[in-house]
């Protein structure tokens, strides 16, 4: 940990992924969970809530945004969640090299450290769209190193602040600290793990059985959606789900040389990748998501244990490998999608920025998502457009540019709108270029 390489390592992986965020953010190529977490953090100390989700915990249990709240209070821009969420992945390196550090050699972890920085999966966590998600790799990694080193106490603190970025990884936690607690029994770390055990579980618990129940009274837990198997999507699963599932692993391990599944440590990340395999939907199970947040610390700290037994011959050819397998699928499937995400800036962009800037403040708009992730951080009344046609506006003014006519929200709503115009029930209020802002009334609706 007293390695000036790791930490100059960590400045220039945290920068990269900051001005790459920067450049995407700049050039409208956020989607919905940017400004979903934008207007979420801006309100952390009050509401913690936002114009498509209503309260955040109806959702997630999720106190680990207050991190980003507070900083949002001194550095109020889009670009402090982007450069945290940078820092936090740049920082899963040195842990993992210090484990390796501490059964080999300095230049061996060295050379762990940059593959870490070369992972797809844990680019892709630091290039996607903010999440909580992004808090848990670096949670896990440092609480098992902290654990590996003896440090108890910091261990602790680092499983305490897991258990805060979601109600899965307080789950997933308790796990990690039931096999403590049982593998170190009749021990000061066994106490520390069952003392963890107990609160992750019980964290857990209290979500859904008190808060997401209270903050959520009249719908379903929407994540449940991921799981509500039909017989069509098991019709899918035996005909080409299987097969997705097991290329998945295969991005996953193979730019770790496949060397995890030689460490029993990979059972801790079971349930986190069981989480997403088991999902009917293949957003949770592709790289370059959100969701890569839930299992890559897990698999990473099982890729160190198992790393630094093997012998000296045997780490060589595994980096190479591992190198190799990491190079190759940034180019065949780049989890970063640079071709989607980022582009020059163009005209469009200006003329969005320019009319978004005199909307008044605090206005109730729907729009597609390169105007909600602008909107977001300064006007809580901000929302996003239906995904689903037949759904009802939530508010009485629209706001759609045709410069981006592949937006997302506008292809999926898009109907539904012109349906609205031609029944006179949306009225032009201004008009600029492709840009157009309406208003509905109440009873138009």
């Amino acid at each position: 940990m007293r390695d000036r390489f790791l930490w100059i390592g960590t400045i220039v992986y945290a920068a990269c992924f900051f001005i790459l965020g920067v450049w995407k953010y700049t050039v409208h190529r956020n989607f919905v969970d940017f400004g979903i977490f934008l207007q979420t953090t801006a309100s952390a100390f009050g509401c913690f809530c936002n114009a498509v989700e209503g309260s955040h915990y109806a959702y997630h249990n999720s106190p680990i945004l207050l991190l980003p709240g507070a900083l949002l209070l001194v550095w109020h821009s889009p670009y402090a969640l982007i450069a945290l969420q940078a820092i936090a992945c740049a920082l899963v390196a040195p842990p993992i090299a210090a484990l390796v550090e501490a059964r080999t050699n300095r230049n061996t972890a060295r050379l762990v450290a940059l593959l870490v920085w070369l992972n797809p999966a844990l680019a892709g966590l630091a290039f996607v769209d903010f999440h909580e998600n992004v808090f848990a790799p670096v949670a896990i990694v440092w609480m098992i190193w902290c654990f590996d080193a003896g440090r108890l106490r910091w261990a602790f603190v680092c499983a305490l602040v897991a258990m805060a970025v979601k109600e899965d990884q307080a789950l997933f936690v308790a796990i990690t600290c039931a096999f403590v607690a049982w593998r170190f029994r009749r021990t000061n770390a066994g106490r520390y793990g069952l003392i963890g055990a107990i609160i992750g579980l019980n964290v857990a618990l209290q979500f859904f059985r008190s808060t997401q129940p209270h903050m959520a009274a009249h719908m379903h837990w929407q994540p449940t959606r991921f799981y509500a198997w039909t017989g069509a999507d098991l019709h899918s699963l035996l005909t080409y789900g299987v097969l997705e599932r097991l290329g998945f692993i295969v991005l996953v391990f193979a730019p770790l040389a496949f060397v995890a599944f030689r460490s029993a440590m990979l059972w801790l990340a079971a349930a986190p990748l069981a989480e997403v395999l088991l999902s009917r939907m293949p957003t949770t199970y592709t790289l370059g998501t959100h969701y890569a947040g839930a299992w890559i610390g897990y698999v990473l700290v099982a890729f160190a244990f198992a790393f630094r037994r093997l012998s000296e011959g045997q780490r060589t050819l595994a980096l190479r490998v591992a190198i190799a397998a990491s190079i190759l699928e940034f180019l065949v499937a780049n989890p970063l999608h640079p071709g989607l995400t980022l582009r020059p800036y163009q005209n469009r962009d200006a003329h969005l920025d320019t009319f978004l800037a005199t909307l008044p403040a605090r206005y109730p708009v729907a729009s597609q998502e390169e105007a909600y992730t602008h909107l977001a951080l300064n006007d809580p009344y901000a929302t996003v457009l239906p995904d689903n046609p037949s759904t009802t506006l939530a508010v009485c003014h629209v706001l759609v540019d045709y410069d981006f006519p592949h937006s997302p929200r506008l292809v999926e709503y898009g109907s539904t709108l012109d349906g609205m115009r031609k029944a006179k029930r949306l009225h032009i209020v201004r008009h600029d270029g492709a840009i157009s802002l309406y208003s509905c009334s109440i009873s138009g609706r």
